[in-house]
């Protein structure tokens, strides 16, 4: 499956405005990089990918829609995602800000 083209738009829109964003496309998604790390991204499986805080990801599955990010199986540590059905209205909006404010807190990588 081909990431949700509407979806990146959105996101797009919402990460105008940010210093130092890249698109990236990889592992069949659209990926949003701010100073080379990953925020967010457009899955390719559906759906929206977003790094966070390791540390908030057990309150943020508990109280929110989202569930965690499984890679061939296992678990990764401070990736969540969440159902294009629970992106509606400011949801998008505040997953995509959690994930950028996330990735700029990060160093930049070159």
């Amino acid at each position: 499956m081909a990431y949700d083209e509407e979806l990146a738009g959105r996101i797009r829109e919402l990460v105008a405005e940010e210093a130092g964003l890249e698109e990236k496309k990889m592992f069949g998604g659209l990926g949003f990089m701010v100073g080379g790390n990953m925020a967010v991204a457009a899955s390719g499986q559906g759906g929206l990918l977003v790094r966070i805080d390791p540390a908030e990801s057990g309150a943020l599955v508990a109280s929110t829609a989202a569930y965690p990010m499984e890679m061939r199986g296992r678990q990764m540590a401070g990736w969540l995602r969440v159902d294009s059905e629970h992106l509606t209205g400011n949801e998008l909006a505040a997953w995509v800000e959690r994930g950028v404010a996330y990735a700029r807190s990060l160093a930049p990588k070159s």
